[in-house]
């Protein structure tokens, strides 16, 4: 009975360390912004992904004692979150909220298959039963539990900070760029014929927090010569777009100008300009 016990106390404290991701994932596609996805994220992001690592790394009972497991778990959980930032800064992906999120998840998932392979191969007797252990402070010395219980009060009071950090300071903007034919910053149509089409790639993300509805006004030489409405892009989402533009004045360092207004707004929330000129033909 005992060792059935133990059995499933391993088992439980990996399967609330991913059942907690999955929660994340989806606490963040449906609550952009709520108590819920920072009450989530917080030990998934500070705690859990340290925790397995460790429990790979030192997976028998008596490899650490649970304070420094605990402490460890910390302090190695605060140095991945960095570390894989600086690994998506030379992806595609960019350092943005889903691909951390995603990429923490599957580095705690694989960990969590690591530690399993790990305990399997140790006697019941020898493994580190679980992660529940660390908050057992009736089995701890009384040197122990003062270590404990400021560890604990260290480890909210840090988090309540973040949080805090978190809520009130969070940037919320959008990216709005214009690109070339080719989709680099280069190759512009700045040079054209009277009755020549020019063709650019205009860019939207969205890093608002929330649903946002976009449109773009495009001016030449103050004159409005095309209006793309009913943008909708949900938080972290992107939208490209090839736009065609035929000049039907001629003139020199015509001003063609994208304007970019958000929900009802009345002045434009972004603006892009482009220096052109327009030959007779």
């Amino acid at each position: 009975m005992t060792s059935k016990v133990s059995r499933l106390k391993i088992d439980n404290d990996l399967v609330l360390v991913n059942v907690f991701g999955v929660l994340l994932v989806i606490a963040t596609v449906l609550f952009s912004e709520s108590f819920v996805r920072t009450a989530i994220g917080l030990p998934f992001v500070l705690f859990f992904p340290g925790y397995v690592l460790i429990c790979a790394l030192f997976p028998k009972n008596k490899d650490l004692d649970d304070i420094e497991r605990a402490a460890l778990s910390i302090g190695l959980s605060i140095a991945l979150i960095p570390l894989i930032g600086l690994i998506l800064n030379y992806t595609p992906f960019g350092i943005n909220l889903y691909p951390i999120l995603v990429s923490l998840f599957f580095l705690t998932f694989l960990v969590s298959l690591a530690t399993v392979y790990r305990r399997k191969s140790i006697p019941d007797k020898d493994r580190f039963t679980s992660f529940f252990s660390v908050f057992q402070l009736g089995k701890l010395t009384k040197t122990d539990k003062v270590l404990s219980v400021g560890l604990i009060v260290g480890v909210v009071v840090s988090w309540g900070i973040i949080a805090n950090f978190a809520s009130t300071s969070r940037e919320r903007f959008t990216e709005f760029y214009v690109l070339g034919p080719s989709g680099k910053v280069e190759g512009y149509p700045t040079n054209l014929t009277l009755g020549e089409t020019g063709t650019v790639i205009l860019g939207i993300v969205n890093h608002e927090y929330a649903t946002v509805n976009y449109r773009v006004v495009i001016k030449l030489h103050n004159e409005t010569v095309r209006t793309i409405e009913s943008i909708r892009l949900g938080d972290e989402e992107k939208w490209e777009q090839n736009v065609t533009l035929t000049p039907n004045v001629v003139g020199e360092k015509l001003k063609l100008e994208f304007l970019l207004y958000m929900n009802e707004g009345a002045n434009p929330y972004r603006s892009l300009n482009l220096w052109i000129v327009v030959n007779p033909s």
